[in-house]
């Protein structure tokens, strides 16, 4: 079922750990009896990469702004619970994220863990567009996916799965969108060829937002 989904980006980025996202993911096993989808996860401040805020000034945690739409089933495929890409140090465990009460798709606060929403496609489903998210950074120092914007056409991307074969996937593509100009309806679709996107925040830090300008978000298909 497709997602009229138009998912900001990851906004309101917080150092791990500090993150001022809820993390309490909803208790049900089923969608969520909402009309709109996540936004997207938090992730941490700004670093030394161009950040004008130092490990003691947080930022606040990212989230991603909405359209109305109808959140899908659970998905039925393996979960996901690693993901590692070539190249980087990108090597950490994957958890379901649901959607806080405010929206927005839910992340660990740990930089060394990423989440998968758990209401949209599993990686290695028929179609749709499975998405896994985490931090950029912590307060003090960059986190794996702060690799994420450099990654080049064809790089490997294993992801495991739960009582199933790993899954290999290959990037197509690395894009960077203005968090105010995101159109999140292809990033959270549910029909279509299948993908992976991986996704962090990006570009400048907006001390004036405490949160960064854009959303880095990278695709890959099966291969």
């Amino acid at each position: 079922m497709a997602a009229a989904v138009s998912l900001g980006v990851l906004t309101a980025c917080a150092p791990a750990g500090q993150s001022t996202a809820p993390s309490v993911a909803p208790a049900s096993t089923a969608a969520p009896a909402a009309t709109a989808p996540p936004r997207l996860v938090p992730t941490p401040g700004p670093t030394t990469q161009g950040a004008a805020a130092s490990a003691g000034q947080p930022g606040a945690a990212p989230t991603i702004p909405v359209h109305p739409a109808t959140l899908g089933t659970v998905s039925a495929d393996p979960v996901p619970t690693s993901i590692s890409i070539a190249g980087t140090a990108i090597d950490m465990p994957v958890v379901p994220g649901g959607v806080s009460g405010e929206g927005a798709m839910e992340i660990p606060d740990a930089f060394d863990r990423a989440a998968w929403y758990r209401f949209g496609p599993a990686p290695g489903a028929a179609s749709g567009a499975s998405v896994i998210a985490g931090h950029i950074d912590t307060a003090s120092d960059r986190a794996p996916f702060s690799a994420l914007k450099s990654l080049a056409e064809g790089t490997a991307i294993r992801v495991g799965r739960d009582g199933a074969p790993d899954l290999t996937y290959r990037v197509v593509r690395v894009e960077l969108m203005a968090k105010d100009k995101f159109d999140g309806g292809s990033l959270f679709r549910r029909t279509g060829p299948h993908e992976l996107k991986v996704v962090t925040c990006g570009g400048r830090w907006l001390d004036e937002r405490m949160d960064y300008s854009d959303n880095v978000i990278v695709t890959a298909v099966p291969g």
